[in-house]
């Protein structure tokens, strides 16, 4: 077989992507990681240019991080993989694929019209209609539709003062139009991510608070740990990723007083959660399943 010419999409220098790409190149002998705001595009010979290298001459790209956080400018950046995709590149997971994830709504409405259990939520760019979703719901996080690790999450309660309350939706509104509002409910300070490759199910992970934060995650002090989860939450996060198709994706799902619920499904996974909560080296599997995907 002819040596594969394979490079991952990512942060130089960042450990996930430099992970992958050695994990990678432990088949290939060589994995370059591509920051994709270095990509250009030529529609003139329908070329993917990274230097003076064109990306639709590699044979696949594994996407591990699309930039250092989300934000629209991530779906423009998903558009030019399509470009490879066209010209016969494999792309892990596909760029249309990842699009649905990137934004929270999209990946939202997928999960409802799917009858996913999600925590009762509000989409809106109402103030009148956010504050009757916060009085509805007691207390409310305000999500923006572009985020990963909570950043930039907003919390208001019903018991707040009416006047601070607009204050709050107005200083969140002013960067998020489109306001996403969930309930706030109140969960155990643990929630898990289940982690699948190729579709089928690895094994779980989970977030613990560690510092009263209303949130789990490792950006505001969590911690993770092994997680056995029951057959009801992998039959539930299976259902979740099932739509969307991605090779590598973890799904987020936590324990509610009506049984377990799902967050979100994860755009790129989570690597650290998978080494450190469960053991598992998500790298050397990813690109163990690429080769076989890709022979």
């Amino acid at each position: 077989m002819t040596q594969l010419h394979i490079g991952v999409i990512g942060l130089p220098g960042k450990w996930s992507s430099e992970a992958l790409a050695q994990a990678v190149a432990q088949h290939t002998g060589h994995c370059p990681v591509i920051d994709i705001q270095d990509v250009w595009l030529n529609l003139e010979d329908q070329a993917l240019y990274w230097g003076d290298k064109n990306l639709c001459e590699f044979d696949a790209l594994l996407v591990k991080k699309i930039g250092k956080s989300y934000s629209p400018h991530a779906l423009d950046r998903l558009e030019l993989l399509r470009i490879a995709e066209a010209a016969g590149v494999r792309i892990f997971s596909p760029a249309l694929n990842i699009l649905r994830l990137i934004d929270r709504l999209s990946c939202t409405v997928t999960l409802s019209n799917h009858h996913i259990p999600m925590p009762p939520t509000c989409i809106t760019e109402s103030m009148d209609v956010a504050l009757s979703a916060i009085k509805r719901f007691g207390s409310a996080v305000f999500k923006p539709l572009y985020s990963t690790k909570a950043r930039g999450m907003k919390v208001i309660h019903a018991s707040d003062d009416l006047d601070q309350q607009c204050q709050h939706i107005a200083a969140f509104q002013a960067n998020n139009p489109m306001m996403y509002i969930q309930k706030k409910l109140e969960l155990s300070g643990r929630d898990a991510g289940m982690v699948f490759l190729g579709g089928e199910y690895l094994g779980a992970y989970a977030r613990i608070s560690q510092n009263n934060s209303w949130n789990t995650t490792i950006h505001s002090g969590g911690r993770y740990a092994n997680f056995n989860a029951p057959q009801a939450w992998i039959d539930l996060a299976y259902r979740a990723q099932d739509p969307f198709n991605m090779d590598f994706t973890t799904v987020d799902v936590a324990e509610s007083e009506d049984g377990p619920i799902v967050f979100e499904v994860s755009a790129f996974g989570g690597f650290r959660g998978a080494k450190e909560g469960m053991g598992l080296d998500a790298a050397a599997a990813y690109a163990a399943y690429a080769m076989q995907q890709l022979k």
